[in-house]
């Protein structure tokens, strides 16, 4: 009954030919997937904050938080959902085409790929598997060779709970992913970085296999000085904080104004100590190449450290650390910092913002802390992201009405509650005609006085 094999051993004309049954277009067999994906997270949920322990170090509340509520919460959403989002859409015609009838329908795809990652690995491998079960996809899906118990229990527990026909899990590392997109898939979704991104497309493009990209990027927070400083701190500390700052929308740095920069520096820094009076050492970091990473990135800022700054090799643990004023030339305002370090850098104006954000790829995500609405809107609509949130952060994630993907550098497509159903979906324009009236004149030879009626018609 389990599908867990080496690439090698996959054949991809069994999925195939499940598919062409057509069992899969059932909206029973779509309901059956999204209700086996919500029983998995209510079932399974020890089980899965012990993988992700194991291979994070999470503690249990993220591990539901970040990865079970917001993984049930798309399957939930979909199931309710599937229905309407089913349903051809009909289309007006122009006179020409009457009488006719035209509507679009969603078609499955066929067989897609899922690469997940490994920061979370449980809701960014069964997120994508929801959009593709719901729009009556089979699928494979490929967990994060870097977070190995939880790939180990998603190959285990997988098609215990789904149609192991259909949805089959293939472990293995980058050798693995690029083996698979060999073979030529009706879409791929692939969730990480983005120097990995450019390889996956590049792999995909020899089959013509459209992809979907959700990649990252230095997502920044701008303050502005009429902010609700209290809450802006609390809020960009939980975020940032949250496994272990290991988060594709965590907020990369601050822009603040300078006339509040220094008290919510102060403030963020109270609220991380607040969050980790319980603690024991920094946070932990996934693996050692990480780690080493991280730590050039504090050992060579010219910012000023007023929080954190230790860590520990033997454990791969980094306090939380915030660093003021880092020259925008340092290491840590280069790339994606991707771990527990929060640049806090001082700023003249919100003119100044939008500059020093735009002179860099485009990110993942914005967020603006001001309590102005036509500030807010004015940044939003001045800095390009793949996503914004006011006065919070990173929450848009957890919304499945709304689309969740990058832009530029940061990634192509998106997914999540329609807008994944619709990724996973071909939109199929069909057109029905009737074979009365049909007048001669559109036929040839043509005479002039045919041409004339056509040119007004056509």
């Amino acid at each position: 009954m389990s599908i867990h094999a080496p690439v090698e051993t996959l054949d991809l004309s069994d999925l195939r030919r499940v598919f062409a049954t057509g069992r899969t277009r059932d909206v029973r067999w779509r309901l059956a997937q999204l209700d086996a994906i919500e029983r998995l997270c209510d079932e399974r949920e020890a089980d899965i904050a012990a993988a992700l322990h194991a291979d994070l170090g999470r503690p249990a509340v993220e591990a539901w938080l970040g990865d079970i509520a917001s993984t049930k919460g798309e399957a939930t959403h979909a199931r309710k959902h599937l229905k309407k989002w089913m349903r051809s859409r009909r289309q007006s015609l122009p006179l020409s085409q009457l009488p006719g009838r035209g509507w679009v329908q969603y078609d499955p795809l066929g067989v897609v790929l899922i690469i997940g990652p490994w920061n979370y690995p449980v809701y960014l491998s069964l997120g994508p598997l929801v959009a593709a079960v719901a729009a009556g996809n089979c699928a494979v899906l490929k967990p994060s060779e870097l977070a190995p118990a939880t790939s180990a229990l998603l190959a285990r527990l997988v098609p215990l709970y789904l149609d192991a026909d259909a949805v089959r899990v293939v472990e293995g590392d980058g050798q693995t992913t690029q083996d698979l997109l060999a073979r030529g898939f009706d879409h791929a979704l692939f969730t990480g970085g983005t120097e990995i991104g450019k390889k996956i497309m590049a792999a995909a493009a020899p089959t013509l296999t459209p992809v979907t990209l959700e990649l990252g990027g230095k997502s920044p927070v701008i303050v502005a000085a009429d902010a609700d400083l209290d809450v802006a701190a609390r809020r960009i500390a939980w975020v940032k904080l949250m496994n272990s700052g290991q988060t594709c929308i965590a907020p990369d740095y601050v822009l603040a104004d300078r006339s509040i920069a220094k008290e919510l520096a102060e403030k963020i820094v109270a609220n991380v100590m607040a969050f980790r009076a319980d603690d024991d050492g920094g946070q932990r970091i996934v693996n050692a190449r990480q780690f080493d990473r991280l730590v050039t990135l504090v050992e060579t800022t010219t910012g000023s450290i007023i929080s954190g700054g230790n860590s520990e090799r033997e454990s791969l643990r980094i306090e939380p650390t915030v660093i003021v004023d880092p020259s925008p030339d340092d290491p840590v305002m280069e790339d994606e910092i991707f771990g527990p370090i929060l640049p806090v850098i001082t700023i003249e104006s919100t003119e100044a913002a939008i500059e020093f954000v735009n002179r860099r790829p485009k990110p993942l995500a914005l967020y603006v802390f001001t309590a102005s609405r036509r500030l807010a809107k004015s940044l939003v609509d001045a800095i390009p992201s793949g996503g914004a949130v006011v006065n919070h952060v990173a929450m848009h994630c957890l919304v499945p009405q709304l689309p969740f993907g990058g832009v530029g550098a940061s990634g192509m497509g998106a997914y999540h509650g329609r807008w994944g159903f619709e990724a996973m979906s071909h939109r199929r324009a069909v057109l029905s005609k009737s074979t009365w009236p049909d007048p001669a004149l559109v036929y040839p030879p043509y005479t002039d006085r045919a041409l004339k009626i056509m040119r007004r018609l056509f």
